[in-house]
């Protein structure tokens, strides 16, 4: 299992570029080996503002590159809620 602070990326998550370079430095930094497990886990606490293209960017990039199951937790914050509800749909 690999847990991913997402507030590590900033608590303001807004545009596509940004997202995907988010994606880009987890992918070599945090999914270096992550082959080995079957679970990522996306962590949302102390999230601010979560923008529907910030998170297709992230997401999508996971789901493309990684056979993994993904969980998001720490869902509860609106703007957070809606983005992945669009996202994950």
């Amino acid at each position: 299992m690999v847990v991913v602070k997402i507030s590590n990326f900033g608590d303001i998550l807004m545009s596509r570029p940004a997202g995907r370079e988010a994606f880009l430095m987890a992918k070599a930094y945090v999914f270096r080996d992550t082959k080995k497990t079957d679970e990522i886990i996306l962590d949302f606490d102390e999230v601010k503002v979560l923008a529907p293209s910030w998170a297709g960017e992230f997401i999508t990039g996971l789901k493309s590159e990684y056979p993994n199951t993904i969980q998001c937790i720490n869902t509860k914050n609106p703007s957070v809620k809606a983005s992945l509800e669009t996202v994950l749909n």
